[in-house]
C-alpha cells in the first residue's frame, strides 16, 4: 500500500507544474529594429486557466528583458518596469504597444521582419510555484501596430 501511495504522490507532484503552466499565449510578435537600435518590445495575449502572475521573461537575443507598463503621468506617457503582471483566471490580458509589454533591451543584433525571437515567460501562482512557457514570436516590421502610439519617457 505504501508503494501505491508513493506512486500516486509522485504522479501528482509531476503533474503539478503542468497544471500551473496552463497559460495560453496567442498573437505573439516582436517589433523589428534598425541597425543601431538596442531595444524593442514583444507583444502578445495571455490567458491563464488559474490565477497566476507574469513575473519574468528572458530571451537569448537580449541582455536584459523586463515586463513594462506604460501609463499617463502628469500628461506624459511614461514607461517603467513592473515586478509582476497579474493574470486573473479565464481573462485575456493583452500586452500591446502603449500598454503592458515585454521589453527586450541590450539587443545582441538587429531584429528583422521574418525572424523569430524565442521568449521564455515565467509565471508564478499564489503558492509561489513557478512555471515557464517558451514562445517563438515572429518579428514584424518597424511600422507594425499603432504608429500613433504616444512618445514615452523612461523613469
Amino acid at each position: 500500500m505504501t508503494l501505491v501511495r508513493t506512486i500516486v504522490l509522485a504522479a501528482a507532484l509531476a503533474a503539478a507544474p503542468a497544471a500551473l503552466a496552463q497559460v495560453a499565449v496567442t498573437d505573439a510578435w516582436v517589433r523589428g529594429t534598425v541597425a543601431s537600435q538596442k531595444a524593442t518590445g514583444a507583444f502578445m495575449q495571455l490567458k491563464s486557466a488559474s490565477d497566476v502572475s507574469l513575473v519574468g521573461a528572458s530571451s537569448p537575443v537580449a541582455g536584459i528583458v523586463e515586463i513594462h507598463e506604460m501609463k499617463m503621468d502628469a500628461g506624459v506617457m511614461r514607461m517603467s518596469a513592473i515586478a509582476a503582471l497579474p493574470l486573473p483566471a479565464g481573462k485575456t490580458v493583452e500586452l500591446k504597444p502603449g500598454g503592458y509589454h515585454v521589453m527586450l533591451m541590450a539587443l545582441k543584433a538587429p531584429l528583422k521582419e521574418g525572424d523569430a525571437v524565442p521568449v521564455t515567460l515565467t509565471f508564478k501562482d499564489k503558492d509561489g510555484r513557478e512555471s515557464a512557457v517558451v514562445v517563438n514570436a515572429p518579428v514584424k516590421s518597424l511600422t507594425a501596430a499603432p504608429a500613433t502610439a504616444p512618445a514615452h519617457a523612461k523613469h
